[in-house]
């Protein structure tokens, strides 16, 4: 059976048009070239912005992570920070007893959080929607306590110092300035996202949103749904804690809050902000919802999570699928009302 056929089978009808106008087929387009382009300008433009920069792509990074069981597998999941925070202490616990070079705590942070990963999508994937919510839940709250408890190691609330990181390759240091944080974070961002690129547009990615749409269905070609569950969900896990060590590296400090609760929530939002199940989705809202939030909090301190529910809720009405959907949406009445310009 063809990818095409697979599709028509179980993708709605936007992932077929997709397919028939090759824009599902792994090819890279100009605006996604110009998309990276800008964030690597965005290092010679805004040079005073770098630390927050790492942190939107750090965070973006780990939207990815989220998006790709939920946007694409179609797992809820309310304690994904649990393996931000693995990652975190992973790489944090590495570089303070010595270890510091940068690219094995990458390494490790992914290998100790695909494992935690692994070990708890034998229970994600024996539940429905409500239960891997409530599941993932719980496990992101005995995390969070666990750190907390352990406080001869991780630091407790005070969280975990003495994180020093060695020059990467021996010659670029992290700075104040943030510049090499910023360009590491935007490399490492770059390569996992081509890696979760392909996998999307493999013949695993396919399946997995025919999973999503109709996952009773899929074993009837041949798909095995529970070890296909298990792979993108230990998968979305690594992502997670490379992000969680990204976090660690560049700041040099892990927070009790890598692993809260509040920070899986604030995943979520920017999932819908931006758009669940295109990719990009994370990288939008995380740069939405970051600069605002930036920006709302040093003009009111106190109450500038009223304009972002108020954003989300305008999202949710006016744009479905998020802004990115709602580009999409626009586009494609553009095109209805002048079928000639679109041709």
């Amino acid at each position: 059976m063809t990818t095409a056929q697979l599709a028509a089978m179980f993708l709605p009808r936007r992932h077929e048009s997709s397919l028939r106008n090759g824009l599902a087929d792994g090819r890279w387009r100009a605006a996604e070239w110009v998309f990276w382009l800008v964030l690597l300008a965005a290092y010679f433009v805004f040079p005073e912005r770098l630390v927050l920069g790492s942190q939107i792509l750090i965070t973006a990074l780990f939207a990815l992570s989220l998006d790709l069981i939920l946007g694409y597998a179609g797992i809820a999941s309310l304690g994904h920070a649990a393996y931000f925070g693995i990652g975190a202490y992973a790489a944090g616990l590495l570089a303070k007893h010595g270890f510091g070079e940068p690219l094995t705590g990458l390494a490790l942070a992914a290998a100790v959080a695909a494992v935690a990963g692994y070990l708890v999508s034998f229970l994600i994937v024996r539940g429905t929607d409500l239960t891997r919510l409530m599941v993932t839940m719980a496990i992101g709250m005995v995390c969070y306590e666990a750190a907390n408890k352990a406080h001869f190691i991780t630091g407790g609330v005070d969280g975990l110092t003495g994180v020093v990181m060695k020059p990467i390759f021996g010659a670029f240091e992290f700075g104040f300035d943030g510049k090499v944080a910023y360009l590491y974070s935007l490399i490492v961002a770059f390569v996992l996202f081509w890696a979760v690129r392909r996998v999307i547009h493999s013949p695993f990615g396919l399946s997995l949103r025919g999973i999503r749409e109709g996952g009773a269905r899929m074993p009837a070609i041949g798909a095995p749904v529970r070890k296909r569950l298990i792979a993108v969900f230990t998968l979305s896990a690594a992502l997670a804690g490379v992000a969680g060590a990204l976090m660690a590296q560049t700041t040099q400090f892990v927070a009790l809050d890598s692993l809260s609760f509040s920070r899986s929530a604030e995943l979520l939002i920017i999932l819908v902000l931006g758009g669940a199940g295109r990719l990009y989705g994370g990288f939008i809202g995380a740069l939405v919802f970051m600069v605002m939030q930036s920006w709302l909090s040093d003009m009111n301190p106190v109450y500038w999570q009223f304009w972002i529910g108020l954003l989300l809720v305008v999202i949710v009405l006016f744009a479905r699928g998020g802004i990115l959907g709602g580009i999409e949406t626009l586009r494609d009445k553009l095109r209805a009302r002048h079928p000639e310009g679109a041709q």
